[in-house]
Parts: C-alpha cells; structure tokens; sequence
C-alpha cells in the first residue's frame, strides 16, 4: 500500500519517538510504500530556520540519507493538487497540511497523521 507521510509522522519516526503510534510504527515498518511530500521537506527548512524545530540529522543529511535509508520517495508539488487546494473546505488551515490533504486526494493515498482535523476532508488516515 502507498503511504503519504505527515510531516510530523516523517520526523517522529526518525527519532523513534514515542509519540508515533503503534499502528503507524507498524505501518511505516511493513512492506509499505511510503512516500514524503516535497511540502513536508519545504516545512521542516522553514521551521528550523525559525527555530521551531530541532533536528538530530543536519537538513542535508535529512532530505537525502534518511530518505534513501528509510526508502522514503519523495512526492514532487504538481498543478493538480494546487488546484484541489484552492477547492478545499476551510476545515484546516494550516498551508502545508492543506497541501498535504490535496496530495493524498490527487494520488488516492492514505495519509498516516495524528491531526484528527484531517478526518473532515475525502481522504483515509491512519494513525
């Protein structure tokens, strides 16, 4: 199955953190595909140069040898989810989630989120 990762989901699971659930643990552990929007990357730069965030692995490291060693893909930001966006009820307002939810509309893939916000858009979420 394809997985779209939550950014918190991508970072939470790096770290090992308790706060990723067991059943997303266990999704991101299994033999699925799992995939990253290039918005969740674009989130985690601005956050750390903001000094919201704080990463063990420097940005460089994270955007390319934890992806390849967690056999992450990338999912690149076309013009079809950009205009789902622009369609989307006002239930979350949040930009980089907005974009997220219109990804995994376009893509028709379940998202692994803890956001419970996300359950009022078309889409499946796991947590």
């Amino acid at each position: 199955m394809k997985l779209l990762l939550d950014t918190h989901t991508f970072l939470w699971f790096l770290d090992d953190s308790p706060q990723l659930s067991h059943q997303g643990k266990d999704l991101l552990e299994a033999d699925n595909a799992l995939w990253l929007s290039v918005a969740s990357l674009w989130e985690i730069a601005i956050k750390l140069q903001l000094g919201k965030l704080t990463v063990a692995v420097p940005i460089e490291g994270l955007m390319t040898q934890q992806l390849t060693r967690d056999d992450i893909e990338l999912l690149p930001i076309t013009i079809a989810p950009l205009i789902v966006v622009s369609t989307l009820p006002l239930h979350h307002r949040d930009p980089f989630d907005r974009l997220l939810i219109a990804q995994a509309i376009v893509e028709q893939m379940p998202i692994v989120s803890a956001d419970p916000a996300l359950d009022a858009y078309p889409i499946q979420r796991f947590w």
